[in-house]
C-alpha cells in the first residue's frame, strides 16, 4: 500500500476506534447517570424466585440503561422484603418480586401485619404463574394421590407434609386436600424451601406441597416423586403426572404467581417504564425459555391488569381461608 494510502487507512481506523470508545463511554455514562435499580426478593439466593429475579435483572439492565441488582432479604415468608419495600423511597430505585402470598394472602392470614399491600405498594407487572405440586419421598410406595391417601390412612402419624411457611399457598392447598380426602395429615412448617426439600429427600418427612418450580429439578433427578399438580391442565414439564382435578379433587385447582411491585407513591411514568421493560424481558425467547424450564409460565401484564388479578385472587381465597378457619397468628 502507498504510504499516503496507509496513513489514510490508519486515520480512518483511529477515527472508528475513537467513535467506538466514545459510544462505550457514553453508554457507561448514561448507565452511571441513572441510579441502580434494586430488586428485593424475600427468599434465599438460589431459589426459583431468586433465579427469576436474576433473569429479569440481566435483561432489564440493557433495556433500562441502568445497573440492576438483586437484594435478598429472606425470612418471615417474604414479609421482611415487604417491609423493606414499604420503607423504601418512592423514587423508582427499589422494586420487589414477590409471590401472591406476600401481597394477597398475608392480610387474610395475619391479623397483625406490619404493611398494607393496597396502601404501601404500587403494582408494576405480573411476571409468571406456577402450579403447586404434591411430592413424596421416593421410599413411600405410592404413584398417585389415591395410593397416597390409602397409605396415609394406614400410617397414622407418618403422613405429615412439609410446607415452606404456615399461611402460604402450599399450606392452604394442603389443608383443602386433607379436608377433601379425610387424610390425617398435619403441616410441618420450614424456614423456606431449601430445608424442606432436604428433609423430603432425606425421608424426615413423607410428603411436601410446594411450588412446582421448587420441586421439579429434584423430581427430574429421581430424588423425590411428584404425584399431583394443581393446574387446570397437566404441566407441560410433567405430562405423565395427573392434576388433582384429574384424580378426583375438582376443587383443588389453581396456580400461584409472582409479580413486581414498587413503593406506593412512585411516579406512574417510572412504573410504566419498568413495567414495559419487564414485559419486554418476558417476551425475550431466552428469558421465557429459562423461566419455563424453572417451572414458571411467563405472564406479562400492565400494572392495572396486575391490580385486577390481585382483586380476583383475594375474592377467591378469602372465603376459602374463612372456611378452613386458618390464622397464622
Amino acid at each position: 500500500m502507498h504510504p499516503t494510502g496507509l496513513l489514510r487507512h490508519l486515520g480512518t481506523l483511529a477515527l472508528a476506534l475513537g467513535l467506538i470508545s466514545v459510544g462505550t463511554a457514553t453508554g457507561s455514562a448514561q448507565e452511571l447517570a441513572k441510579p441502580p435499580l434494586r430488586i428485593l426478593v424475600g427468599f434465599t439466593a438460589g431459589g426459583t424466585t431468586d433465579q427469576a429475579a436474576r433473569l429479569l435483572a440481566n435483561q432489564l439492565k440493557d433495556s433500562l440503561g441502568r445497573s440492576v441488582v438483586v437484594d435478598n432479604k429472606p425470612g418471615a415468608s417474604g414479609r421482611i422484603a415487604a417491609m423493606a419495600l414499604k420503607n423504601a423511597a418512592p423514587d423508582a430505585t427499589t422494586i420487589m418480586l414477590a409471590p401472591m402470598v406476600v401481597t394477597v394472602l398475608a392480610p387474610m392470614v395475619w391479623s397483625h401485619l406490619d404493611y398494607d399491600p393496597g396502601r404501601d405498594f404500587a403494582p408494576v407487572a405480573h411476571v409468571a404463574n406456577y402450579a403447586m405440586a404434591l411430592a413424596v419421598n421416593v421410599d413411600i410406595p405410592v404413584r398417585n394421590l389415591s395410593e397416597f391417601v390409602v397409605w396415609a390412612k394406614a400410617s397414622p402419624g407418618r403422613a405429615n407434609y412439609g410446607v415452606s411457611a404456615l399461611g402460604s399457598l402450599p399450606h392452604l392447598f394442603g389443608v383443602i386436600v386433607g379436608q377433601a380426602t379425610g387424610m390425617p395429615w398435619v403441616a410441618v412448617p420450614y424456614r423456606g424451601s431449601a430445608p424442606l426439600e432436604a428433609d423430603l429427600v432425606g425421608g424426615q418427612i413423607a410428603a411436601a406441597i410446594d411450588a412446582l418450580s421448587n420441586l421439579i429439578e429434584l423430581h427430574r433427578a429421581g430424588k423425590i416423586r411428584i404425584i399431583a399438580t394443581s393446574g387446570a391442565q397437566r404441566s407441560t414439564l410433567l405430562p405423565n403426572v395427573l392434576t388433582f382435578r384429574e384424580q378426583g379433587l375438582a376443587k383443588i385447582e389453581g396456580t400461584g404467581w409472582i409479580a413486581m411491585y414498587a413503593a406506593a407513591g412512585t411516579p406512574k411514568s417510572a412504573i410504566d417504564e419498568i413495567s414495559t421493560a419487564i414485559n419486554g424481558a418476558l417476551r425475550t425467547p431466552r428469558v421465557r425459555e429459562q423461566l419455563i424450564h424453572l417451572g414458571y409460565e411467563p405472564m406479562p401484564t400492565t400494572a392495572d391488569e396486575l391490580k385486577a388479578i390481585s382483586a380476583t385472587e383475594a375474592a377467591r381465597w378469602g372465603p376459602i381461608i374463612k372456611t378452613v378457619g386458618f390464622s397464622a397468628d
